[in-house]
């Protein structure tokens, strides 16, 4: 019964765990791009984090490799490059494989509205996004950027709840060994 009880406790230590499963978020703004048919580069202002504490300021960078099909004006697909975070807390690089320049289909104002979307290998839980305005007429060189968004996913629950079952699992097992030796 006791022993009942402890891995019963300590299951409900560990689950909790999977609570913990949600992304992190970085919302960008302000900033700017500038693009040629040898790629795209980008720096923006990281405004606001959901997801993680103790952050207080930053920057995102993107570079892309050359344009692969389509154009600068009229959207298209870069090859791969690099997404760079750099913050108070810490700074990271990460490799997408390639980037999606697409036009919206409306205008305000003249200006016309961009959004970068970078694809990362499958399973690394990462997507990235960002729209930029051109002020006006269509993207040539360079743009300000309206706003961006950044989302890095962890593991899933369920995943989560299996490691921390599995915990529990190896803990009872060194307990006994404990108490037989």
């Amino acid at each position: 019964m006791k022993r009942t009880v402890w891995m019963v406790a300590l299951l409900f230590l560990a689950l909790p765990m999977a609570a913990y499963a949600n992304g992190i978020d970085f919302s960008n703004q302000s900033g700017s791009i500038s693009g040629s048919a040898s790629g795209l580069s980008l720096m923006s202002t990281i405004v606001s984090v959901t997801g993680l504490s103790g952050f207080t300021s930053g920057t995102i960078s993107i570079m892309t490799g050359a344009l692969t099909s389509g154009s600068l004006a009229s959207g298209g697909t870069f090859g791969p490059g690099t997404l760079t975070i750099t913050s108070n807390i810490f700074s990271r690089t990460f490799t997408f494989t390639s980037a999606s320049w697409i036009l919206e289909p409306f205008t305000v104002g003249g200006s016309h509205e961009y959004v970068l979307d970078l694809g990362f290998a499958a399973g690394n839980g990462s997507a990235f996004q960002t729209s930029i305005v051109t002020g006006s007429g269509f993207f040539v060189s360079t743009a300000s950027i309206a706003s961006g968004d950044t989302i890095f996913v962890t593991p899933e629950p369920g995943t989560l709840g299996l490691l921390g079952t599995g915990l529990v699992g190896v803990a009872g097992l060194v307990r006994r060994k404990l108490k037989r030796g």
